[in-house]
């Protein structure tokens, strides 16, 4: 078991790379052809894609992964076999409640609401056809997830990203500009559905067998197991909701008080911003169970160490990734948006609230490991209020920057309250010394960078030397303990060909010490 987990893990976070590299792809194709006006549609349309899908799905994907596995563990066939189906028809019921209701109420009552975005509807109304689809993937994913078949989530995944990006540039070239990038989504989702239930077909029942006695549920039998699911699946529906939205609300201010080409160059920040956050939501999965086992065995020692070593070890990346991107947003944008430059002034804000949101990520992961689910819920919805009022007060005055301001500040204020309840009800003691060796160490290098041109040889120069400038840095202040080079050390390996410049490097910094 522990090998298909460690298999299982490694797999996933495969797939929230592609996912992240492909969405990044899409969005970087879509920028170059579409410009800041139809791309600020665009952008103003995914947010409302992706709380639609939140919306249908019901949170009932993490519910049937939970409930598959359990009652395959305790040989439960029929109930697994049934927790399956009762999910897909209250799934199915809902996307297309919600697709129908998109394309004839939500999507028109949108396009009225804004009206210094032109061009709203049509797009607007094809993200009705996405959710059927996607609730569909959503079931099976969470299926696949319960018998830890990661590889049939990875190849869902793949076949969504590969279909999206391919289709929805060729209709966008053919003419049909932001409405033509959505139906690009709609075939996506619908190839990635079509391969999920070929795969459930042809392999799942090898790991959700038929029982010895087939048994026929009655309907109550059905509803009592539905209404189980629900209970489960609501706080993590709002919790999605509420994490959306911190990132989401900052778009639809943008759209109704400054219109779709403002929306445009936020919508091109955005995406660039969120790279960090491969790191920090990589490591909070991985933390999760690891935390949620410690704790339960009550190996104080333990627990410390995984959540000491999950800071450390995050912010030691995520810390001068963010301050490189915020001081090279200009040449990064040359490279990637071209036609949004304006942007640059609001990325360099916004990244840096993705170190406060990285935080906020591990500490979520930690509590909901040692079972509160529901603090971070409490937190994310005052965050997402806190985000709207910020917005609403900020972006008149400061434009799309203001926007950025209001979200790093919310970022922030979610922070605080989850960071403290992570340490306190662990019992453990914050890694400050190493944190703040490594904000130093991230600062001095911010100072050489300044001195580098901002131009994009100056990045690439930069790519090259800063990593290198930093690291020397980090060992004039001696931020490494024995411990944290044995740490590093053990995991080399995982790293392939740079596994041998790693442990050199190691060797370099233990001759320091």
């Amino acid at each position: 078991m522990s090998n298909r987990l460690a298999r299982g893990s490694i797999l996933i976070l495969i797939g929230n790379i592609i996912f992240r590299v492909g969405g990044f792809v899409y969005r970087f194709l879509m920028g170059q052809l579409l410009g800041p006006s139809s791309y600020g549609i665009l952008s103003y349309t995914l947010q409302f894609q992706g709380i639609l899908q939140v919306l249908s799905a019901g949170g009932l994907p993490p519910a049937i992964a939970k409930y598959v596995a359990e009652y395959t563990a305790i040989d439960e066939r029929a109930l697994a076999r049934q927790t399956i189906y009762t999910s897909l028809k209250i799934m199915l019921f809902l996307g297309i409640l919600f697709g129908f209701l998109m394309v004839f109420f939500i999507a028109p009552y949108l396009a009225a609401l804004n009206p210094k975005m032109p061009g709203l509807l049509y797009p607007l109304q094809a993200v009705g056809f996405i959710v059927p689809f996607s609730v569909i993937v959503g079931a099976f994913r969470g299926a696949f997830q319960g018998v830890i078949k990661m590889e049939y989530i990875l190849a869902t995944r793949a076949t969504e990203q590969i279909s999206m990006i391919i289709f929805a540039t060729l209709l966008v070239l053919l003419g049909y500009s932001a409405f033509g990038a959505v139906m690009g989504s709609v075939i996506g989702f619908a190839a990635s559905a079509i391969l999920s239930i070929i795969i459930f077909q042809k392999y799942m029942w090898k790991y959700v067998p038929k029982p010895e006695v087939e048994y026929k549920f009655s309907i109550y039998e059905e509803l009592k197991l539905a209404k189980k699911m629900i209970f489960f699946a609501v706080p993590v529906t709002i919790t999605a909701l509420a994490e959306m939205l911190i990132f989401a609300i900052s778009t639809f201010v943008i759209a109704k008080l400054l219109g779709d080409t403002f929306t445009g160059y936020f919508g091109a920040a955005d995406p660039i911003s969120r790279f960090p956050l491969i790191i920090s939501t990589s490591l909070a999965t991985t933390i999760l169970p690891a935390v949620s086992a410690a704790f339960s065995t009550k190996n104080q020692n333990l627990l410390s160490k995984y959540v000491s070593q999950s800071y450390k070890y995050s912010m030691l990346i995520v810390i001068p990734m963010c301050i490189g991107i915020s001081l090279f947003s200009t040449p990064i944008l040359q490279i990637t948006f071209p036609k949004f430059l304006d942007a640059a002034p609001a990325l360099s804000i916004l990244v840096i609230g993705m170190t406060f949101y990285s935080l906020f990520a591990i500490s979520s992961s930690i509590v909901q490991g040692i079972g509160n689910p529901r603090i971070p819920m409490y937190v994310l919805v005052t965050g997402a209020i806190a985000t709207f009022i910020l917005n609403w007060l900020m972006v008149p005055i400061y434009g799309i920057v203001g926007g950025a301001i209001a979200t790093t500040i919310a970022c922030f204020l979610i922070m605080i309250p989850i960071l403290k309840m992570s340490f306190s009800l662990t019992n453990t003691k914050a890694p400050i010394s190493f944190i703040g060796k490594v904000v130093i160490s991230s600062l001095l290098m911010g100072l050489i960078i300044l001195i580098i041109p901002n131009t994009v040889l100056g990045l690439i120069l930069g790519i090259i030397a800063c990593p290198i400038i930093y690291l020397v840095f980090l060992i004039l202040l001696r931020s490494f303990s024995e411990e944290d080079i044995n740490a590093i050390r053990r995991f080399s390996h995982k790293f392939g060909p740079l596994s041998n410049i790693i442990n050199k490097v190691l060797k370099v910094i233990e001759r320091f010490i």
